[in-house]
């Protein structure tokens, strides 16, 4: 839910903004990130939110990560596996961040917080509906401070399922790799692993049968479309399960290719990583961390052809950034500094 009219790629303050973003083409000079200048502030924990704000580091935002003294993000504990003392869960989403470690019960907490957001360009949180309003963080409190502020909060939405029950009182159920709404279109086991069969329409289900030698189910009259396919599910699927069972994946990949049937192998990670396209996109990014030397996570999501990202910086250690940020961002003084980590509101890690 993003509570404002403004883009949520675009800093609103980019006419009169010093430190905001400029647009480069690969030709014009050297390579600026495309949202070089932008300020994140991430009040996000788990998968989503991190995720989110990683692909905005990714892209030049700066990213101040704000999390709980001493436990930190909650993905931090998600282990095994473990490199060193980190989870690879948290390591896998959170690059390219600043760290700092603030107390949101504490008043002096919450007044960081505040000070943060009058001076950044975006913030990101997926607390639980209210719960930053009861902090006095919330989007009419921060806009109040900060009128221009981009106020994103992040919850879960399957559109589709949605407007399933609101418009047909029907309830969601399991399905596995299968479509609730379109048939052939879910995985299926092979000889030795599995494929994906995508039939999305009426001649790519022709198309299917053909592929796979069963040409009359074409013609069944229970078949002819999706509506009837769906209905007859059950049996049309236990057909084609059959005959996917009788040769290899690559075999059923060389004769659905030219077909113009959405198909794919289900790979395992080692083949996903073994896969010469991914090597050479680079999807594999290399860094060193500070506790845990040396990892690997899957690199960015986005890519642009005016810029190639840089070396990416690793996960932060739980608030390894905050008195830098204290410092250069709010322009706090070393007595004030000291004085928040007597208190218990901030915490910074060993590591600066």
């Amino acid at each position: 839910m993003l509570k404002t009219c403004a883009s949520v790629l675009l800093c609103p303050r980019a006419l009169t903004c010093t430190r905001c973003f400029s647009f480069r083409t690969a030709t014009g000079g050297d390579s600026v990130r495309p949202l070089e200048g932008v300020r994140v502030l991430d009040l996000t924990r788990v998968l989503a939110g991190p995720f989110a704000t990683m692909i905005l580091g990714d892209l030049g935002a700066e990213v101040i990560k704000v999390e709980r003294p001493g436990a930190g993000d909650d993905t931090r504990s998600w282990g095994p596996p473990f490199v060193g003392t980190e989870s690879a869960y948290f390591l896998s989403v959170n690059r390219n961040k600043k760290s700092i470690a603030v107390d949101l019960k504490h008043p002096k907490g919450v007044r960081i917080i505040t000070e943060l957001a009058a001076v950044s360009d975006v913030l990101v949180e997926n607390y639980l509906p209210g719960k930053l309003e009861q902090m006095g963080l919330g989007f009419t409190q921060l806009s109040a401070v900060n009128p221009a502020l981009i106020y994103c909060s992040i919850s879960a939405c399957l559109t589709h399922i949605a407007a399933n029950y609101l418009n047909a009182g029907k309830e969601a159920r399991r399905w596995g790799t299968a479509h609730q709404s379109i048939v052939p279109y879910q995985g299926f086991k092979t000889r030795d692993g599995y494929i994906v069969v995508a039939a999305g329409n009426d001649k790519q289900f022709v198309k299917v049968c053909q592929v796979v030698g069963l040409g009359e189910l074409a013609h069944d009259p229970e078949y002819t479309t999706n509506q009837l396919r769906v209905q007859h599910r059950t049996q049309l699927i236990d057909t084609l399960s059959t005959r996917f069972l009788e040769e290899n994946t690559s075999d059923w990949l060389r004769r659905f290719e030219g077909s113009g049937v959405p198909v794919g192998p289900i790979n395992s990670i080692q083949d996903v990583f073994s896969d010469t396209q991914v090597k050479h996109n680079g999807l594999i990014q290399e860094m060193t961390h500070p506790t845990a030397g040396p990892i690997s996570v899957p690199g960015p999501a986005v890519r642009y052809s005016s810029f190639q990202p840089g070396g990416p910086t690793p996960p932060p250690l739980i608030g390894q950034h905050t008195t830098q940020v204290l410092r250069h961002t709010l322009s706090y003084t070393a007595d004030v500094i000291r004085e928040l980590l007597a208190c218990g509101a901030v915490a910074q890690s060993g590591e600066i």
